[in-house]
């Protein structure tokens, strides 16, 4: 008894975490041309792009209603005898819409129809929330720096950067901070296809799918539904691509390199950065009107030429214990000069009283440009990311349907160190790897009763990097602060990594 008690409480508290699904509604009330209610009609919604059909009864107040149903153009029909049928084309369902379609039938013989073209737009009169849907042509045609969709948020309004770079860290995979409503940054839940889509360390967005393999998503706020109540600020409810009884698909690369640029009017050379973005998705069927696939890659190398920087190193007169060029006017300005007395006079250090480890390391730097120790070295920012989506789509029958779909993103930064000079030391290589399965099933019980299950798992690796350059014990120091080959430095007003 205790044991059953317990199973029921725990499906309880199951039922508690429901998440809104990637899907949309379809309701409304049948009536004849005096407005009176007709119940038992035959309402029938059929998915134009995959053949996929749903049947329903209008009950005994003359009210339909199609649950769960998936995203894209449909076709609603009504038959009853002593009607003329009733068919409205042009119906188009975005994500976790709820559109209410009245049915009117007009007395007339069988075979008789009545064809009605839905408008551009059918206004959503259910819900209380303030929403935006960018659906895939502003998704596919609207410029994105990075081609990065968690941009096209902000076309949401209400929505900004909050310009905390505390919450984006580097034990994430690096993202877009977005806070909707003045809420905060990591106050908004991401979906994706009806599963949780954020990483539980600070909330914020995996790797959205690229343009190309993105059907749409939807902003709401304000007034949230109950199954958003997760996070205050907003929620962003996203549909990948999904096959159809057609074959669909596109190759693409962006090219951008400073070849093909101008010079900024303020810089003395082009910009040199070269970033190419590489791709590709196909969808179709396997079975026609039963069985679907959708594939999807996108590439992104990025180079650039390091930008220099400016440091001082020992001179060889310096590794000798002559500093008195350093520290006279040449180096150190007009009347700004000076000769020690004490404790190193004349500006000079015996060599014997010159720290081995610290010759050893000074040895590693590179040749300075002049007798003050100048130097230019720069930081190698090169980078390379893979973002792969692939779902399959099953319709098994009219009451039963299923899905699957596996992303990824891969992002490889490799370290500003060049292999040779320390002072290139600037940050660590990053290889981070966020993936996540999902699958769902929806089954109808019965004309006013959908199951709708979603199940996902995601798994996020962020590995972070330290170059491989020299410990203190190779250059022949007895203790080391730090494990392996890791080295930190940094001298007041000279060299530091």
């Amino acid at each position: 008894m205790r044991s059953g008690l317990l199973s029921i409480c725990c499906l309880v508290l199951f039922c508690g975490m429901v998440w809104a699904q990637a899907t949309a509604q379809i309701g409304g009330t049948v009536r004849d041309e005096s407005g009176a209610i007709i119940p038992g009609v035959e309402i029938k919604a059929t998915q134009t792009a995959t053949g996929a059909i749903r049947t329903t009864l209008s009950n005994e107040e003359g009210r339909y209603v199609f649950a769960n149903l998936s995203l894209g153009p449909y076709m609603l029909e009504a038959n009853q005898p002593g009607f003329k049928s009733f068919v409205q084309t042009g119906i188009v369902l975005q994500v976790d819409s709820n559109l209410t379609v009245n049915v009117s039938l007009k007395v007339g013989a069988p075979g008789e129809q009545v064809t009605v073209e839905a408008g551009l737009a059918q206004v959503e009169t259910r819900s209380t929330s303030v929403s935006t849907v960018v659906d895939n042509l502003r998704v596919a045609e609207m410029p994105l720096n990075g081609r990065n969709p968690i941009e096209l948020v902000f076309l949401a309004g209400m929505a900004s950067s909050p310009g905390n770079g505390a919450i984006n860290t580097v034990r994430n995979y690096p993202t877009i901070v977005v806070s909707v409503a003045g809420g905060l940054g990591n106050g908004v839940s991401y979906l994706l296809d009806g599963t949780i889509y954020q990483d539980p360390y600070n909330n914020l967005a995996l790797p959205i799918p690229f343009p190309d393999a993105l059907q749409e998503f939807k902003v709401e706020t304000s007034v949230l539904q109950p199954q958003y109540g997760f996070h205050s600020g907003a929620t962003v409810n996203a549909v990948t691509k999904s096959g159809t009884n057609v074959f669909h698909g596109d190759l693409f690369e962006f090219l951008r390199n400073g070849i093909f640029n101008s010079r900024d009017f303020f810089a003395t050379e082009r910009d040199s950065l070269k970033r190419n973005q590489f791709g590709g998705v196909l969808g179709g069927p396997i079975v026609k009107d039963k069985l679907f696939f959708f594939g999807g890659y996108q590439g992104t190398i990025q180079r650039s030429d390091p930008a220099f920087n400016t440091g001082y190193v020992p001179t060889a007169a310096m590794l000798q214990g002559d500093f008195t060029t350093f520290a006279s006017d040449v180096c150190q300005g007009p009347g700004k000069g000076k000769t020690l007395a004490a404790p190193f006079l004349g500006n000079r250090i015996t060599p014997d009283r010159l720290n081995p480890v610290a010759m050893n390391l000074a040895n590693t730097f590179p040749t300075p440009l002049d007798q003050c120790g100048t130097v230019k070295y720069g930081y190698v920012a090169n980078q390379h990311e893979d973002l792969y989506v692939g779902r399959i789509d099953w319709t098994k029958s009219q009451k039963n349907s299923f899905f699957g779909r596996f992303s990824a993103g891969k992002l490889n930064v490799g370290s500003t160190f060049d292999g040779k000079n320390p002072l290139s030391i600037n940050t660590y290589a990053i290889d981070d790897l966020d993936y996540q399965a999902a699958f769902g099933n929806t089954y109808l019980i019965g004309s006013n009763i959908v199951s709708a299950f979603r199940l996902s798992a995601s798994r996020t690796n962020i590995v972070k990097l330290n170059d491989e350059f020299n410990s203190l014990a190779d250059f022949g120091s007895k203790y080391t602060a730090l494990g392996g080959k890791v080295l930190n430095m940094n001298v007041i007003g000279g060299v530091g990594f």
